[in-house]
This record gives C-alpha cells, structure tokens and sequence, in this order.
C-alpha cells in the first residue's frame, strides 16, 4: 500500500497526486456524535478509536469465532485490540483490511502489518502517540482536511452541541441533518412513545396526521434555523399504494391506539409522512436523502442481547423502482420534489436508481437527483467500481457529489482517500483504454468536482 496503491496506469497517478489528493473532505452524511465533536473528546487508546462502534469490524471478529467478550462484551481494551489484531492477516480481499492499515499509516505514520506478532508495539506506539499529539476528536477531523460535517440527528434533538461549536468558530463546519425515521416508521417498537416525544417537544398535541405534520415541521423549521439543509431517512422494504387524506389520518389514529396495522396500511402511512415531509424540504431548499434496501436487525437473539447497530443488518433484496418512482413523482406533480440523493444497499438495483435520475432532472439545477456514493456494504473497492460505472454510463458522473464516510469513527476519513484513488483509477481506465481523451484541464475539473466542489455547491454550504 505504497503511494500508488489502486493507481494502476499513468493518468490515474497524474490525477490523484495532482488533484484528487489535495481536496478538502466534504462529508455530508456521518454518524459521528455531535457531543464528542462539541467537547473534543480525548481517546483513551486505540481500542476506543478503533473499535468501540465498528460493525463492519465487529461482523469481521465473529466471523473469524472471536467469542463476543471480546466485541462488544467486558473484555479489557487491549485484549480486544489484540484479538482484531490476530485476525488481521486474515482479511484478505476485504476493505477492512485496506482502511485499517490506511488508518495506521496516515494517523500514527504506522507502515508495519498489524498482526498477532506486532500487535503489542502497533498498541504502545499509537496509544503514545494519541496521547502525547493529543489525538481528540477536533485534532483528528483537522489532521484529515475536513471542510464539513453533516451529522444524522432525531427532530426531537436540542441540537446544543451543534450550536456549541459554532459559537466555538470551529473550522469544520458541522451541521445536523434531519432524520425522522422513527415518526415514519410506524409498525415499529415504541411508536407511540416517540410521538409522544415529539409532542412534548414541539408543544403540539399529537391527535391526527395533520397535528403530525404540524409538529414534524416545527422540528424542521427548528432544525434549519440552526444550520440544517440536509435531510436524511432509512427506506426498507416499501411498497406504494393509492391513498387518500382521510385513510392515512385513520391509520394513524389507529396506531396511537395501539391497533394492529397490516403491511398495507403501514406502507400507506410511511409514503404518505415521507411525500409530505420531502414537499417541506422543497419549500427551504433543503436535501433529501434516501438510503434504500437494508434489511435490519435480523438476529433476533442478539438484538434483544445488545441492541441496534451492532453487526446484524444485511442487504434486502425487495423491488425498489416502482415505489421511489412513485414516491418522487408525487412530489414531482406538484413540483415540488427537492434535491435529492439515492442510495441502493443491493448492487442489482444500480441501474435502477442510475436510471431513474434521469427521470427527475431539470429546473435548470445540475445533478438535481444523486445517485449516491456505493454504501455500506458497496463502500468497498469493486462496489464504488460498480455504481461508478452504472452513473457513467446511465447518467453524469462528472455532475456526482461524491464519497460520505456514514461512519461512527474518527479516523475513517481515510475512506475518502481510498474513493478518490479508486475514482482516479477508474477514470484513468477510460482515458488508458481510448474511451476518453487525455485533456488534463478537463480531467483535473471532473476529479476536483467529484471530490469537493460539486458536494460544496449542490449544498449550497461556504
């Protein structure tokens, strides 16, 4: 992983040492926690760093028949780091492989293999570090260049800590994203009990869809006075159906009463908040964002041990054109669809989504409708490959918003560098194979855009 890792002909090289590599971090879409940003978190070593809220890493260490003590369990820090270390030489082929090695290199200037025989120094040398450079959590978000941060935050959220930093004038700019997942998803556990928090929060009282509509949009409201102009939801298995004002109102009305709904009613309910809610966007300009096909929580004994988000979502193989069609054209009609951004968790539905961009572009905005950068389980090398290639060929991957990290961690801003070598190599490709003609003003314009610039402008941020 020398510094021509991935950049396998000449232009490639050109393109990423002279202008891929010196482009700020635009990263709109993370998990990072606002508080610890807020309050410069200092680490205590390179477990909590590494480890504490990595599942990608996590779903590694089972599969390798590392006991769970040892994951997410009460086993010391270095005993953890020790067993995903002796795992390490194992992962032949996988990204994690490829990150976690980039993240020694750039963060700790760390060029040994981490294995079970180098664990111990790789541990005492970056713990040393961490400590003496005072690696916390705004240290870390300079060292990587990052120019924004886009958060995933719940409307009911006071949104402090985002104000804090920018009271503190902190470089990065970090701003929330408004994510209601929990009002739209109404078959799931607790629904009532979060609309009664969203009640208590907006001083609204909750008793029909209108009143849900009134409250969500106060939150909105609260949210863009504060920065906000990303919105960000969680679309699973989805179907469309006709509905009408007075059967939406009903079926949420029954929910509040604790009435059992069937799959059909669900799904009414979800596309109604979710076409209501992207009309409100519109009229802030503000973006939304759809992350498509995940299939949740899918270990019913672990998820009643230790919870969500710990390793068990995989990608769902459900039919998503027909929906999202509908979806986006009842928001078209009235034209009133806001920029919008696609991701597909299943790679088969690439040129689904590459394809129905085209179907919503126009009002003179370049890029209205994003096909987003391969996530989650695609945020590997041959997956960003693929949904490169789909938007190339169906669409304008020079008018593409580029990389996101969607990531609890701190270091994975090494992601960014990992797309934008893969991005050269690709483009490289074509300009290597005739496909393309090497114009490097041209070429160095469609990478720097890629990016940064185009993320900076399609945001509309400073």
């Amino acid at each position: 992983m020398d510094e021509d890792f991935l950049l396998n002909n000449e232009v490639a090289k050109k393109l990423y040492h002279n202008h891929a590599k010196k482009m700020p971090i635009f990263d709109y879409h993370c998990h990072l926690v606002p508080k610890e940003i807020a309050e410069d978190y200092e680490f205590k070593n390179l477990a909590e760093m590494w480890l504490y809220y990595d599942h990608y890493k996590w779903r590694a260490m089972r599969s390798f028949g590392i006991d769970e003590k040892y994951i997410t369990g009460q086993a010391s820090d270095y005993d953890k780091f020790y067993e995903f270390a002796k795992m390490m030489p194992y992962l032949i082929g996988n990204p994690i492989y490829h990150w976690s090695h980039l993240e020694l290199k750039r963060f700790f200037g760390i060029e040994e293999t981490l294995s079970e025989k180098t664990a111990k120094q790789i541990w005492e040398k970056c713990n040393k570090i961490i400590e003496e450079e005072k690696l916390t959590a705004k240290k870390l978000i300079q060292m990587s260049n990052v120019d924004y941060i886009g958060t995933t935050d719940d409307p009911i959220d006071d949104l402090k800590y985002h104000k804090k930093l920018k009271e503190d004038n902190f470089k990065c700019l970090v701003e929330p994203s408004f994510r209601p997942d929990k009002a739209i998803k109404i078959q799931n556990v607790g629904f009532v009990e979060y609309i009664n928090s969203l009640s208590k929060c907006s001083q609204i009282d909750i008793k029909c869809f209108k009143d849900l509509e009134k409250a969500l949009e106060d939150r909105l409201d609260y949210f863009y006075e504060n920065g906000c102009v990303i919105t960000d939801h969680s679309v699973e298995r989805l179907n469309f159906y006709s509905f009408n004002d007075e059967e939406v109102n009903d079926i949420f009305i029954k929910a509040l009463n604790g009435e059992n709904l069937t799959k059909e009613e669900a799904c009414k309910y979800s596309c109604a908040l979710l076409i209501s809610l992207g009309k409100m966007y519109h009229k802030r300009n503000m973006i939304m964002q759809l992350h498509i096909g995940a299939l949740r929580n899918n270990n019913t004994r672990m998820f009643e041990k230790i919870g969500v988000d710990c390793g068990f979502d995989s990608i769902d193989d459900g039919e998503i054109a027909y929906t999202i069609s509908k979806i986006l054209d009842s928001m078209d009609k009235e034209d009133k669809l806001p920029k919008t951004i696609l991701y597909c968790l299943n790679p088969k539905d690439n040129e689904v989504i590459a394809t129905m961009l085209g179907n919503f572009q126009g009002g003179g905005i370049k890029g209205k409708i994003q096909f987003g950068s391969g996530w989650w389980f695609n945020d590997q090398k041959d997956g960003m490959e693929r949904q490169m290639m789909a938007l190339s060929q169906l669409g304008l991957i020079s008018q593409f918003v580029g990389m996101v990290t969607d990531s609890r961690s701190f270091l994975s801003y090494v992601r960014h560098e990992y797309f934008r070598r893969i991005l050269c190599n690709y483009i490289g490709d074509l300009v290597e194979s005739g496909q393309y003609p090497y114009d490097e003003e041209i070429l160095a314009k469609i990478i720097e855009d890629i990016c940064y610039n185009n993320a900076k402008n399609y945001f509309n941020r400073r």
